[in-house]
């Protein structure tokens, strides 16, 4: 599939990747009081969170948020009421330890944890869903491509296509983008909120997990070699980040998939951009507008709707269409 030309342009003056990647967060507000909340107690003693935002259909979107984020930030809530205005149901899933409510197992999530994603589309088929569409930001489109791709022969056939934004789709070159100076302040922010997470943990599993020294802590090799790796079976960082970097299994997708990363995102490295698998990809669609941030793609608008929640709903509709025309050629023959 070729790389597309990008329709997405930013606001005068909203152009530069860390306002995209900051702001919204500061001034975006959705209502979430419509969502019912579910929790499905899983395999393994441990249990997810679903928000669902249902309309009546057997399409379903199925939205999954990015690192320390949640079902209920404004880019998921945006999405959730997109996929409704189009028809469908949609559900923001929250990872191990996301929700409001700290998990039970000593594992949280991390980049690679398909099979959490693979449970709640299970759950949805088994709820009758005839077709589903994965979309994901930051971690969560990495995970959903990792799915998607490494785990093709998992996949449910009502899995019909997936999109995914702002991916950070090689770990290791992207956990080093973000140790640079001028990303100190994500880094910095992150760290805060695993802080937290991980003193719960030491307290609950003290024989396992130590906060002992987490102020020293300053990049996430340092983070992912401690926690990370050992918390959930790698040898160490950079194991953890090659297992888990999606772009390794991109030729493994077969069903239409999109990926769009701004050009001016300050999280991703360059190998995040890549056009030359693209170009040769059958299933594939690589989109690169010149900015857009972090999860940004920032757009005026008297209801805070968003380009990305837009281009998403719209890659899902060509795949609609295209599912239905193929269906009609098949009841002809």
């Amino acid at each position: 599939m070729p790389v597309v030309e990008s329709s997405y342009r930013a606001p005068w003056l909203l152009s530069n990747g860390y306002v995209q990647s900051i702001l919204p967060t500061l001034i975006r507000r959705l209502d979430d009081s419509h969502l019912q909340r579910e929790r499905i107690e899983i395999d393994d003693g441990d249990f997810l969170d679903l928000d669902w935002s249902r309309v009546g259909s057997d399409t379903l979107i199925v939205v999954s948020h990015g690192l320390e984020g949640h079902s209920r930030r404004p880019y998921v809530l945006g999405t959730l009421r997109e996929a409704n205005r189009k028809g469908w149901d949609a559900v923001g899933w929250n990872f191990r330890s996301c929700g409001g409510e700290m998990n039970r197992l000593p594992r949280m999530y991390h980049s690679g944890a398909t099979d959490d994603l693979h449970r709640v589309v299970q759950h949805a088929v088994a709820k009758g869903y005839r077709h589903i569409h994965l979309v994901g930001f930051s971690m969560g489109g990495n995970l959903s491509l990792v799915y998607a791709g490494r785990e093709a022969h998992l996949l449910p056939q009502q899995v019909r296509s997936v999109a995914a934004f702002s991916v950070p789709c090689d770990l290791q070159s992207s956990a080093w983008q973000l140790a640079k100076p001028a990303n100190r302040i994500f880094m910095w922010r992150f760290l805060r909120d695993l802080r937290e997470k991980i003193a719960v943990k030491a307290g609950r599993f003290p024989a396992q997990i130590s906060l002992d020294g987490y102020d020293d802590l300053k990049t996430f090799k340092q983070f992912d070699d401690r926690y990370t790796a050992p918390m959930h079976g790698f040898d160490d960082a950079e194991d953890y980040w090659h297992q888990s970097s999606s772009l390794r299994y991109l030729d493994g997708i077969r069903i239409p998939a999109l990926r769009v990363n701004a050009r001016n995102d300050p999280f991703l490295s360059p190998a995040c951009f890549p056009e030359a698998v693209a170009h040769q990809h059958e299933h594939l669609t690589l989109e690169i507008p010149r900015s857009g941030g972090h999860v940004g793609f920032m757009a005026f608008s008297r209801d805070s709707t968003y380009w990305m929640e837009q281009r998403a709903m719209a890659f899902f509709s060509q795949q609609v269409v295209e599912d239905k025309e193929t269906a009609a050629e098949l009841e002809s023959a």
